[in-house]
């Protein structure tokens, strides 16, 4: 009797079949390269040659801007019309075509729709130093358990009925109404007042967040604040201010003296009245944290990477430059914020920057421009542009405008 019970507690041990949790069954994975904190992704579109692709939660499908002479796409019967987004310019239109598959990796997604625009108004690859062909939208999260992890640089897709999360993540409600996610937050705003905020999730938007502010009214934000370019949508150019916040929390992670955006009201007057969100939480932001998606439970979690403790910077300068033919050096001032830096020194666009303290930028990336852009400095920026066929150089004052006080 002792001796079978002895086999039978050794079997327990062995095989603890009554407390084994079924693994989750990985599907595929994607990797992606990052452009600052984009998440660019190779994509096919029925069966083409890979398209470059910026995975943007922002949007709902797969929207084509641009496509090179190289670039091979085939649609299946669309419809023209117009596109809609945040911007200050006017109606853009595209085509509209259903029933296409989309293939990532070994991944194909069947029955999508995908849009191409008739002129590139986002004009991605320009600003971004390399070549990106549109949007990748938030449909690909539909049907799998998709974990973004930044620090792997990878797209995850898991079985939905055999998830299980990671117990080192933690876990927030995800809010999905019609394909737009939205997320829970909390924050202290200038008055120090705590503040439940519902954020929607934009991985297409280079900005830490953006916020509406109380009366939609530039004096409604407190200490100093710079007038920026915030983004861009399919309408033109998102203008506004950027400043700091006291605190912005993400569960139990805090960040304190983060620079955020608040962009015109007139901008922002068509999102007022058709949701209730109180901003958008972007890349910027997003990237600090390797997340997964469960649309199926509508739940999102995350974990701290390696980015979450990197410092909150902006553009110093006010210079907003393109790369006229990437990956060939060119690059061109295509905007000066409003009492900029650069503003004040007499940089104007269309001025083509040839020259960083001396040093040439012809072997220079656009990333790395736009790094030295955002180091604040008690030393001047010199600067060395050609305009009108001459030589004209300027000295930027590169104080940080938007230092947290002690």
């Amino acid at each position: 009797m002792k001796e079978s019970l002895l086999r039978i507690f050794i079997l327990i041990c062995i095989y603890p079949a009554s407390v084994e949790v079924t693994a989750a069954r990985k599907i595929a994975t994607v990797p992606f390269e990052l452009s600052g904190s984009y998440i660019i992704i190779r994509a096919s579109v029925n069966g083409s040659l890979p398209l470059s692709l910026i995975f943007d939660t922002g949007v709902r499908n797969t929207i084509i801007t641009h496509l090179d002479s190289t670039d091979q796409l085939v649609l299946e019967t669309g419809r023209e019309m117009p596109v809609f987004g945040l911007g200050t310019g006017l109606e853009v239109k595209g085509l509209v075509s259903e029933k296409n598959s989309l293939q990532l990796g070994k991944l194909d997604f069947p029955d999508r729709l995908v849009m191409v625009l008739e002129e590139d108004v986002l004009q991605l690859s320009e600003l971004n130093g390399r070549r990106i062909n549109g949007l990748l939208g938030v449909d690909i999260l539909q049907g799998y358990v998709v974990e973004v992890n930044y620090t792997r640089r990878r797209l995850i897709f898991y079985d939905t009925a055999s998830y299980q999360p990671p117990n080192n993540y933690h876990e927030r409600k995800l809010i999905n109404e019609g394909n737009k996610l939205y997320l829970p937050m909390t924050l202290f705003d200038s008055s120090m007042k705590l503040r439940q905020i519902k954020m929607f999730i934009d991985t297409g938007a280079l900005l830490n967040a953006w916020f509406l502010t109380v009366n939609n009214n530039a004096d409604d934000i407190s200490g100093p604040k710079v007038y920026a370019r915030i983004g861009a949508g399919f309408s033109g150019d998102v203008n506004g201010y950027l400043a700091r916040i006291p605190q912005i929390c993400l569960g139990e992670y805090c960040f304190t003296n983060p620079i955020v955006a608040f962009p015109d009201s007139a901008v922002v007057a068509e999102v007022i009245r058709r949701s209730d969100r109180d901003g958008t939480i972007g890349s910027e932001l997003l990237s600090r944290f390797n997340l997964i998606f469960d649309l199926h439970r509508n739940r999102i979690f995350f974990k701290p990477n390696g980015y979450f403790k990197a410092p909150f910077v902006y553009n110093v300068s006010g210079i907003e430059l393109m790369q006229s033919q990437p990956p060939l050096p060119g690059f061109e001032v295509t905007a000066v914020w409003k009492d900029s830096p650069a503003a004040l020194a007499g940089v104007q666009p269309g001025d083509q920057l040839i020259g960083i303290n001396s040093d040439a930028v012809f072997a220079m990336k656009l990333s790395e421009i736009r790094g030295i852009f955002q180091k604040a400095s008690r030393q001047p920026l010199y600067l060395l542009f050609m305009r009108d066929g001459k030589r004209v150089d300027f000295k930027l004052d590169m104080r940080d405008r938007l230092k947290p006080k002690p």
